[in-house]
Order: structure tokens, then C-alpha cells, then sequence
């Protein structure tokens, strides 16, 4: 923890503060569970935990195709063909994004709580790393530009409305 009151803000300081407090309350609040709650209890409520936002991130996958599609139809009347495809591309690919973060957070909450072995670490190591590829992808493909030049561009915009 920085001890530099001399450099940091009121404001920074009750940041730390607070996080200090929450991190005791958590504390305390886990140390109570653990008081009332077997450990083969508190793995099985981790596992439907990891289990339902699993199930959550593949019904985003299934409902951001579902939206896209209707969307796909109803652009096809009213613009050109290739924007319409442009826009089925832009909203499947959000879909993905939130879909793939989501099982992402499902595999670090399994790695860490349930299976902390060396091998699910490794396991999710390759997962993460493909999926962040591929999130990766979407975005240059939906964006036209990496994630990291986004500021760069939200910049230039806004220095041409002025």
C-alpha cells in the first residue's frame, strides 16, 4: 500500500480508505460463511454460480444471433444490401464479445475456486488467450481499428466538432 500523503489526493486517499474497509467487511463476511457453510457446500454454490453464468453467456451468443437476424431482415427493406450486411456483422460480432466475456469469467470463476490445480490454470491460460484473439478480431473487424485506438480516434472526433 503507498504511504505518500504528500502526493496523494482527499479523494485517492478515501479511495483507499473505503477499499481497505470493504476488503475487512469481505473478510469478516467470508469468515462467517466459512462458520456456517461446510466447504463441500460453499463448492457446490460455487459451481451452480459457474454453471449459471455459463448458461448466461450462451444465451446472449443465442439471443445477440437471434437479434441480429431479425435485424438483418428488417434492414433489407429499408437500406442497400451490403450496409445491411455490415450491420449483421457489427451486431453478431458485439454479441460474441459479451457472450466470449462472460465464458471467460464462468472459466476463471472454475479455475479459481473449484479446480486450482496447475493444469486448469494452463487450461485456462490457452482459453483465455484464444478467446482474447478473438475478441481481438471482432473488434478490428467491427471497429476498423484495434481496441487500444479507440481514444485516438474518440480524440480526433471530437477536435473536428470543435
Amino acid at each position: 500500500m503507498l504511504r505518500t500523503p504528500q502526493i496523494a489526493s482527499r479523494n485517492h486517499r478515501g479511495a483507499m480508505r473505503f477499499c481497505e474497509h470493504a476488503v475487512r467487511l469481505a473478510n469478516i463476511a467470508l469468515a462467517a460463511i466459512g462458520r456456517v457453510m461446510s466447504d463441500a457446500l460453499i463448492l457446490q454454490w460455487v459451481h451452480a454460480t459457474t454453471r449459471m453464468v455459463e448458461v448466461v453467456g450462451i444465451a446472449v451468443l443465442l439471443a445477440g444471433a437471434i437479434y441480429s437476424g431479425i435485424r438483418f431482415a428488417h434492414d433489407l427493406r429499408g437500406i442497400v444490401a451490403a450496409q445491411a450486411f455490415r450491420n449483421l456483422r457489427a451486431n453478431l460480432g458485439r454479441s460474441i464479445l459479451l457472450g466470449l466475456e462472460l465464458l471467460v469469467a464462468a472459466d476463471i470463476i472454475n479455475t479459481v475456486a473449484i479446480e486450482p490445480s496447475l493444469e486448469s490454470v494452463a487450461v485456462l491460460a490457452a482459453i483465455v488467450a484464444i478467446r482474447t484473439f478473438l475478441s481481438f478480431s471482432l473488434e478490428l473487424e467491427i471497429e476498423g481499428r484495434w481496441p487500444w485506438q479507440r481514444a485516438a480516434h474518440e480524440r480526433a472526433a471530437h477536435d473536428r466538432k470543435e
